[in-house]
């Protein structure tokens, strides 16, 4: 993939990646963050890790899952307005809660970009990296997004990406063009979005 100049951050943004349990969320953000962390400010906010943190308390019921996003969504926008770009991989299967993240950026004059994974559920599941579709189809875990709890899907992401027949490669370019386009980043990889 050829560049056309050191990429450069023109102001701070949040991309917040939704989708399912295993539909290649984090691999994404973390592609996109690889690419850019020797000259951009980059932070990943990975969902396990907050959830092992921030939200060591929560559960996984509808208004815990709301509370985890809005916490996530007030760290994302504190480091965007900071000038770093944000990547945040994180399920966040309600509406309500991502379109509350997006007014609080929205609000604050901050940048936010939805990237829906839309990874169908069958190939998250043939994926299944950390076993948890296999436990919840056993019985043994309840309240899986996707399986036995509800997933709703985002209605205008700014951005769509099935990554059922690409890699994380080109997923992530897009994500770069798709800064680019919003005129947040320069210098993004030259061949095109579908590299």
């Amino acid at each position: 993939m050829s560049v056309c100049g050191t990429p450069r951050l023109r102001r701070g943004a949040t991309v917040w990646l939704t989708g399912l349990p295993g539909a290649g969320k984090s691999t994404i953000a973390t592609t996109v963050a690889t690419m850019l962390r020797d000259d951009v400010p980059t932070e990943v906010l990975d969902g396990d890790e907050l959830r092992a943190t921030i939200s060591s308390e929560l559960g996984f019921s509808a208004e815990d899952r709301n509370i985890h996003v809005r916490r996530v969504g007030f760290i994302a926008e504190l480091l965007a307005s900071h000038r770093i770009l944000t990547l945040v991989p994180v399920i966040a299967p309600l509406a309500d809660a991502r379109s509350a993240v997006r007014e609080h950026h929205r609000r604050c004059g901050t940048d936010f970009l939805e990237v829906y994974v839309s990874t169908p559920v069958a190939e998250c599941v043939r994926r299944d990296p950390k076993g948890l579709y296999a436990r919840a189809l056993a019985g043994e875990l309840t309240g899986l997004t996707g399986v036995g709890a509800d997933y709703e899907q985002p209605s205008t992401p700014d951005l769509l990406l099935d990554t059922t027949d690409i890699d994380a490669t080109v997923a992530a370019a897009r994500v770069l063009h798709l800064l680019a386009d919003r005129q947040l980043l320069d210098g993004v990889p030259t061949d095109g979005p579908n590299s």
